[in-house]
Parts: structure tokens; sequence; C-alpha cells
């Protein structure tokens, strides 16, 4: 892939939306186990976040149905945390208020990463990156494993009272979104050749992890629970991902190659918008544009 065909390197994620049946329910999950704070409420959407920054985004929906666990959909959103004691405070905070939604941990040699489900069932993953130098690759691809972390360990060796008490207002921001999908061929295409993504893990047809700028994924798509899915149905769960780019000039050449490949788009001035092949929203947005 040529490089004025991939996504610019200070290409990021933004803010997660979810549709929720229980809105009240889902504000308390995310802002007194998760440790965000509350920035807007109103109107039946509930913006949260660390600090000004936008993670996640909940939009009332009661009349909306359940998905089925094997749709294509969310996999999990991945929150990251600046440091090992800031991600503490959320562990343990998530822990000892919602502790029956812990669903595992992972050294991931890139991250440290813990897992949740939130009350309806979208996963949650709270992570912090390793520095970049201590990353290995091999042949273009990052070197990833999944071992073991004993999560009241991490909180003991890590946990500040000062990172605790200020948890909300500390830094943190969506680091990478997990997609459930039909198949990763198709993803491929999709997440790589169309939108512009560079490949930096594989599993066989099981699992692929794309990045902008040498990251280890911003995005990542999986089939474990979702083989053969189509198109999803209007429902509960994800509404809508978001991804970042550093200007105007970066979205103008995304949207010439969604055009040139068959992608259409909608353009509002300030965000452009598709669907992958599963009807997962995507927007893309850049700082001054609209």
């Amino acid at each position: 892939m040529h490089t004025q065909d991939l996504l610019a390197a200070d290409t990021g994620m933004g803010a997660v939306t979810l549709r929720v049946a229980d809105l009240d329910t889902m504000v308390a999950y995310y802002r007194d186990g998760v440790g965000l704070q509350v920035l807007t409420n109103d109107g039946g959407t509930a913006v949260l976040g660390r600090g000004a920054t936008p993670i996640v985004v909940l939009e009332h929906a009661p009349a909306m149905r359940h998905a089925s666990p094997h749709e294509a959909g969310l996999f999990h959103t991945a929150i990251l945390f600046d440091t090992q004691a800031d991600l503490a405070a959320a562990l343990y905070s998530v822990a000892t208020r919602y502790p029956r939604t812990f669903t595992g941990s992972a050294d991931h040699l890139v991250s440290n990463a813990f897992y949740f489900q939130d009350p309806e069932g979208n996963g949650v993953e709270l992570y912090w990156d390793r520095d970049r130098a201590e990353w290995s690759w091999t042949h273009g691809m990052v070197d990833m494993a999944t071992i073991y972390v004993d999560p009241n360990a991490f909180i003991r060796s890590h946990l500040t009272s000062s990172a605790l008490e200020s948890a909300a207002s500390r830094p943190g921001r969506v680091g990478h979104v997990h997609l459930s999908v039909g198949d990763v061929a198709t993803a491929r295409a999709f997440y790589v050749d169309r939108l512009g993504f560079a490949t930096t893990a594989a599993m066989g047809d099981q699992a692929l992890f794309v990045s902008a700028g040498g990251y280890h994924h911003h995005m990542a798509m999986n089939t474990w629970n979702s083989r053969g899915a189509g198109r999803r149905q209007l429902g509960l769960g994800l509404g809508l991902v978001r991804i970042e780019v550093p200007g105007a000039d970066d979205l103008g050449a995304l949207v010439s190659r969604m055009h040139d490949t068959g992608v259409q788009t909608a353009d509002d001035g300030r965000t452009v918008a598709f669907e992958d092949p599963w009807a997962n929203r995507i927007e893309v947005t850049a700082p001054g544009r609209g």
C-alpha cells in the first residue's frame, strides 16, 4: 500500500456511542465504576469522559431490542490511561463497585489490560501502554501475547491515593475499538484497503488488528462470537465509532479513497460518515473543519 493510501500517522479514536435501554444504570456504571466524569446529560444523551475528553456517549433507546451475542457489533471499547496508577485507580473502582462485571486480564507485551462487561453486555477494556521503545516487531507485525495478570497484585503495586482521589479529572481517552464481524477477509478489505489502516497483527481468519502511525492497534475485528454474521439490524449496543484525523487534507484524502473504492459517504461539512460491511456506523472528523 502506498503512503498516500494510509491514514495519517497522528490518527486517533474518538468517543464511542452506545444505544442503551437503562440510561441511569449505564451512567452510574461508567461514572461510579469506571471512574468517568459526566460531561453532559441532557435530552436522553449522556456524555462521559476524563478531563475534557469524551470517551463514551450513551443514547437512551428503551424501545430498541437487545442484540444477539452472535451478531456483528461492538466487542469492546478500550479506554487508555496514561499511567499505571491511573489504570489501577479505575480498576480498583470498577472492581469494588461492580465486581461481577470483571471478565479477565492480560499482559499483551505492548500493554496491560483488564476486561469488563457493562450492565447491558457491552465490552469494556481498561489498559495502559508500555513505552513504544519496548514493543517488538517481526516482519512488520507487532508482537503481542495474552499472559495472565493478577488484578489484585496490579492494584497493590500501582494504586496511589492521588490517582484515586482525582481519577475523573486525570487524562484518559479511547485508545482503540474492537469489533465483532462476520469474517476477517471482508474486514481487511474494508478497514485496510479502503479506509487506510495498516495491518499490525493477525490471527489467521479469526482476528485482525490495524492501526495508523505504528500504534499496536487503533481498531481490531474478530469472529470469535460472530463468524458468518451479516449486516446488523438497528438495536441496542454500538451506535457509532469515531475516528479523528489530524487535518482537513487528511479527511479529503480519506473521502477520495472511499469514493474510489465504491464506499458511499455522507458529509455535513464537519464529519464524514459511512458504514462498514456489517452496518457499523463510522464517523471521521478533523480539527477545525466546518
